[in-house]
Formats: C-alpha cells, sequence, structure tokens
C-alpha cells in the first residue's frame, strides 16, 4: 500500500516538473557541486531576486520529466547533482544570472538549457547572458528611435542659422 503512494508521489513530481519545463521561458541545468554553501546562498539570493525558481531534483525524475516535456535530448546533461533554474517570465535572467555567477565561481558549471520550449546549446546561453536585460533592451530602443529626432534638430537649427547669417 505504502509502495503505490510512494509511486503516485513521484509520478505527481515528475508531472510538476514537466509542467516547469513547459511553462517556463528559459530553463537553466547546472552543476553546483563546487559551489560552498556561502557561494550557494548567494546564487540562491540572486536568482530569487530575480523570480527564477532553483531547485534540485534527483535526475531520474528530472530525466522523466524532460521526456514527458519531449526535451529527451537533455538527458545527456542529467549526470552527477544537477539544479534547475526556471524563470517563467525573464527569459535572460536565469542565462545572464548563472553564466556572471560561472565566471566568478568556476565551481559552477552550466550544463545545458531551454528557451522557450528549444533546447539550446552552451554557446547560445552564453549569447543569451550577454544580451541587455530587459531595461538596457528598452534604452537601446529608445535610443534609437530617439537618434533620428535628435538628427531633425541638429539639421533643423542648422538650416535656421545658415538662413540667419545669409539674411544679416
Amino acid at each position: 500500500m505504502a509502495n503505490s503512494n510512494i509511486i503516485e508521489q513521484k509520478k505527481q513530481l515528475v508531472d510538476e516538473i514537466a509542467d516547469k519545463f513547459r511553462d517556463s521561458q528559459s530553463t537553466m541545468l547546472v552543476d553546483y557541486r563546487g559551489l560552498d554553501v556561502a557561494e550557494a546562498n548567494e546564487l540562491r539570493k540572486q536568482l530569487r531576486e530575480a523570480n527564477v525558481e532553483f531547485k534540485v531534483y534527483k535526475n531520474t525524475m528530472t530525466r522523466r520529466a524532460v521526456e514527458k516535456a519531449e526535451l529527451s535530448d537533455l538527458s545527456d546533461t542529467l549526470v552527477g547533482p544537477t539544479a534547475v533554474a526556471f524563470s517563467n517570465d525573464d527569459v535572460v535572467a536565469p542565462a545572464k544570472i548563472l553564466n556572471n555567477f560561472s565566471k566568478e565561481h568556476t565551481a559552477l558549471e552550466i550544463k545545458g538549457g531551454v528557451i522557450e520550449g528549444e533546447i539550446v546549446s552552451l554557446e547560445q546561453i552564453k549569447e543569451l547572458a550577454d544580451l541587455p536585460n530587459y531595461e538596457g533592451m528598452v534604452s537601446m530602443l529608445l535610443s534609437v528611435l530617439q537618434a533620428p529626432v535628435r538628427n531633425f534638430a541638429y539639421a533643423t537649427k542648422a538650416i535656421a542659422d545658415q538662413k540667419e547669417e545669409q539674411g544679416a
């Protein structure tokens, strides 16, 4: 009797993990083995502040979940201690935080990831991590949008100055 209960709990956990993989904008798999307690806590804090859920599951459970979520190619990365960072609202945050953290703490190793349902390479994760965050993208966009207006203002002023000189 107790055994079927455990199997039921495991099934629920697999479903829950599979749903997280499906619902997340981005998911990163990392090996955190070499981090000491203080470093691990700091990483958790940074992720939590960015609304990124950071969980450690047994690989057998995660493997079943990635198969269920049709991401079975991730199974290869599920060797050794693996923590999973799920982000529902920010594609860039987990990659950025984990990548920056791994630069300062070489013990943290990014093993793989899923971005909007697609399995991505470590190169793609690094590229994503180097993108500006949302605020950065907005300010880049605004500067692009403002450039023609600024140029137009300069041009108008130059023409006005020129006309004044000619009229003088």
